[in-house]
């Protein structure tokens, strides 16, 4: 088992364990997550997991691991990583200008580091959640069938916290597929982090808006607020109202956009929580899930309504260009 002392400098101390990675800076947030717990959302606990799920994925099957290994997740801030041993590893999501050794280096691309080398990032130049995966997987402690670091509970992870300087990150086993360096995924199979429009389906409670609260919904531009963070973004823009007879507490998804009484609508996001009384007005399309895990205070977006069948398409083209980078 694990020892989870919660002290920089210590790795999870298994039998056959590789170091791979020092962190000598550890960046504003990074921590170790996977695809969540979602089996354990009926026990009242957010699933979790990597915020963008795409890039997550991206990034594991590009060094050759299931996609579901865990990955850091790096916020706003890239670490400065010394690689102990030769290995593979692969950048992507937001553009935080990654480095080796000084020279730039391109991301959503396996990349060989040699003993010795070194991954920083000169700074970021677009979106929020950078992913970094290492052949192998990251080797992490496992809380609930997942290596998702879960701040709140200190559990899963890196003994349930962020990274610190000194820690030392090993691989959890071999590659599932031979490691490659310099794969890519295209420009034309990544998500669009530019594009700030969130296709999203009505919701449950969708009629409690009526004819003008939709068009407002569908028509206006919001801002992601100071308040937003893993669990949800508290948007600010036109009030919406979504009034009527009191809910009970019904079970809730990541991408619900949720109407409280001050009329300015919340999306929730991987550590959302599990129930909640709020009126559910749309619910964000999975497949463009990505783009609303790279969104910072400060960034505008809109809503846009698409059929079930529309999102699953796009849902469907986003799961064609991940397969085109299994072997």
């Amino acid at each position: 088992m694990p020892l989870s002392r919660r002290r920089p400098g210590q790795v999870l101390r298994r039998t056959k364990l590789r170091e791979v990675l020092r962190v000598r800076k550890p960046g504003l947030l990074t921590t170790v997550q996977d695809l969540g717990r979602p089996n354990a959302i009926s026990a009242g606990v957010p699933p979790g997991g990597a915020m963008d799920r795409f890039a997550h994925r991206a990034a594991n099957l590009l060094v050759g691991n299931d996609e579901g290994a865990a990955t850091l997740e790096c916020t706003l801030s890239g670490p400065e990583l010394v690689a102990l041993e030769n290995c593979l590893v692969a950048v992507t999501g937001a553009d935080f200008d990654p480095r080796v050794n000084g020279e730039q280096e391109a991301t959503w691309s396996g990349m060989f580091l040699s003993r010795g080398d070194e991954l920083t990032f000169a700074g970021r130049r677009q979106g929020g959640r950078a992913y970094i995966a290492v052949a192998g997987g990251i080797a992490a402690d496992r809380w609930l069938t997942s290596m998702s670091t879960n701040l709140m509970t200190a559990r899963g992870g890196m003994h349930g916290r962020q990274l610190l300087a000194g820690d030392v990150i090993a691989a959890a086993g071999d590659a599932r597929s031979p490691a490659i360096s310099g794969r890519q995924l295209g420009h034309n199979l990544r998500p669009d982090y530019t594009d700030h429009t969130l296709r999203a389906i009505a919701g449950p409670h969708m009629r409690r808006l009526g004819a003008e609260g939709r068009k407002t919904l569908f028509g206006s531009e919001f801002k992601v607020s100071r308040d937003a963070d893993r669990m949800g973004y508290r948007l600010e823009g036109p009030t919406l109202d979504a009034s009527g007879d009191e809910l009970l507490s019904f079970g809730l998804a990541a991408g619900a956009l949720q109407v409280p009484r001050s009329g300015q609508p919340i999306l929730l996001m991987a550590d959302h929580q599990t129930a909640g009384g709020y009126p559910v007005v749309a619910t964000v399309a999975s497949a463009a899930m990505p783009v609303a895990a790279q969104l910072l205070p400060g960034d505008r977006l809109t809503f846009a309504e698409v059929s079930i069948e529309a999102a699953r398409e796009i849902r469907a083209a986003q799961r064609a260009a991940l397969d085109s980078l299994i072997t």
